[in-house]
């Protein structure tokens, strides 16, 4: 799940956008249909592929950058590393933080 308990962004359908974001990162393909249904229902086709794009550059982003390597900057390592420490970040690649 991606999204954070009582979050509010303010933008419209941000309930059922929040679904679809945590349905694409779930194992479980049921939710993401459903999600991308009630995406589609409540704010349309064009809105459904507008967010499912978003998904997947955001997604390909990090990847590419997990694979390059991309050091994580010296004042946002020290500004992360209360949360980096409490999400176990660092045990992915704790030689490259």
């Amino acid at each position: 799940m991606v999204s954070v308990p009582n979050a509010r962004t303010g933008i419209k359908g941000e309930s059922c956008l929040i679904s679809l974001a945590d349905g694409f990162y779930s194992d479980n393909q049921e939710d993401l249909t459903v999600a991308r249904d009630r995406v589609e229902k409540e704010l349309g086709i064009s809105a459904l592929v507008d967010a499912a794009g978003i998904i997947g550059i955001f997604d390909g982003i990090v990847k590419v950058a997990d694979a390059t390597g991309i050091p994580l900057e010296k004042d946002k390592s020290i500004a992360s590393q209360e949360i980096r420490l409490s999400l176990g970040i660092d045990k992915f690649h704790p030689d490259k933080n």
